[in-house]
């Protein structure tokens, strides 16, 4: 450790840019910071959490229908209706980007980039905040996903894995490496011997490249680069105990779960979360329930269809009743996210709720017919860093011609509220104005994100 400890491994900038041998934006990497700024202590740590539900929702019965405070909250919000004064419900924000793209917004929706077949994807705002608060934590985000893959992109649009079993989560954030330090510190300068190699054998490789095949290798360099500088960083903490862990949170959060406990499974990750949040080992975390073609059916509550198929419903009411059932069942588990926030303290003693911000919805609104305008999403909590909440935030009231909410049993009227979920009233309306401001709250400098084109005022 002791050069480490003198810091004879960090790197130049501008010696890095010579060495790489193309015109990279290199970021400023954890590699190029001295160490004794990164053990520098916020005094108000700032936390975000972002919670993905695929195929929108069966928006006649999640949707709001009045603005401002004194909203009503719908029969599928209902369960976050004792959360009011810590909750903002936002309807008509959307990403242009994801228009008619069906099933892989998922990918864009905490980038707010395009989709299609020449785009490339852009960073994710939760590794855009990473780069902020990862100096200061343990592990620099938290990636999870019940199905498929995770909500995190790097900057040049390289998708971060994902994590599943509870137990492995936990043992990546809670346990000592096994064999040891030593062992482990072992393992991990091998790995950063062989990524140094493979980065010397793909600069002789560039020089035989075309245009396409270096754009290729310039994402796979960015893996390269992410596992090195994670690399780094899990040898730098070996030395610095781990978090302690009552037995009581070893016994909630340390466990594995059948699929068919699906609300065990979503609490068990919840608490997981705080409990990161809590010892301070990480201030990012996102969270998907599933991807948009294989989310999980729920046996405990008499749903055995997978999401997908639930959201094609076609018309019929049973499954549109469950579609409701799934959409109310996964906003009660979002709502004991934000109790368990609310009731544990941070290590300043102050509840998690105050400096955590959380984001729950979808990058789809109506599944049935792949509309993605119009999104659902709650975001909550982060009181401590400025935020107001307890009002309904319609986005689609501000728009010239908005003709008010069509909810009932009149078809010619669902016809047209279905309508407002595939094309924006509000074209203006970017959900990545929301997540601008979530950056911005998270210590980012920055006046833009994605493709905002103003901050959400909240």
């Amino acid at each position: 450790m002791s050069n480490y400890l003198s810091q004879s491994w960090l790197l130049n900038r501008r010696h890095a840019l010579k060495a790489l041998g193309s015109f990279i934006s290199l970021p400023m990497l954890e590699c190029m910071v001295p160490l004794r700024a990164a053990e520098k202590v916020t005094a108000t740590p700032k936390r975000s959490a972002f919670i993905y539900l695929a195929n929108g929702v069966h928006s006649l019965n999640y949707q709001i229908t009045t603005e401002g405070k004194g909203y009503q909250f719908s029969r599928s919000l209902k369960p976050l209706e004792k959360h009011r004064d810590v909750i903002t419900p936002i309807s008509g924000l959307h990403h242009p980007g994801s228009l008619s793209h069906h099933h892989n917004c998922i990918s864009v929706w905490l980038t707010g980039g395009k989709l299609g077949p020449s785009d490339r994807n852009t960073i994710s705002v939760d590794q855009k905040m990473a780069e902020i608060t990862a100096l200061q934590t343990r592990v620099a985000s938290m990636e999870v996903a019940l199905t498929q893959e995770s909500l995190a992109w790097t900057a040049d649009g390289v998708r971060l894995p994902a994590m599943r079993r509870c137990s492995e989560i936990f043992a990546s954030l809670f346990e000592e490496p096994k064999g040891g330090k030593t062992v482990q510190r072992r393992a991990l300068r091998r790995k950063g011997s062989v990524l140094d190699a493979n980065l010397a054998e793909v600069r002789q490789l560039e020089k035989k490249m075309g245009s396409e095949d270096k754009g290729r290798m310039q994402q796979y360099l960015t893996s390269v680069r992410e596992a090195e500088i994670r690399t780094r960083r899990a040898d730098t903490w070996l030395d610095t105990p781990l978090p302690a862990v009552s037995d009581a949170d070893r016994k909630r959060t340390n466990r594995d779960i059948a699929a068919t406990m699906a609300g065990d499974y979503f609490r068990t990750v919840y608490d997981l979360m705080v409990l990161a949040f809590q010892t301070d080992v990480t201030r990012v975390a996102t969270f998907s329930m599933g991807g948009e073609g294989d989310a999980f059916s729920i046996p405990e509550i008499g749903i055995t269809e997978s999401r997908h198929q639930l959201s094609h419903h076609g018309g019929d009411a049973g499954y549109m009743e469950k579609l409701t059932n799934y959409d109310t069942f996964a906003i009660e588990q979002f709502s004991y996210f934000l109790t368990r926030l609310a009731e544990t303290k941070d290590l300043s003693g102050k509840p998690l709720l105050g400096s955590t911000m959380a984001l729950f919805g979808s990058g789809m609104s109506y599944g049935h017919s792949h509309g993605n305008a119009n999104l659902p999403l709650v975001f909550a909590g982060g009181s401590d860093l400025g935020l107001k909440h307890g009002s309904h935030l319609d986005f689609n009231k501000t728009a010239a011609g908005f003709q008010g909410y069509a909810l009932g049993a009149d078809g010619a009227l669902t016809t047209a509220h279905y309508q407002l979920c595939s094309r924006p009233a509000n074209t203006d309306a970017h959900m990545s104005n929301l997540l601008l401001l979530m950056a911005q709250r998270m210590g980012v400098e920055t006046d833009q994100f994605g493709d905002s084109n103003k901050v959400v005022a909240l």
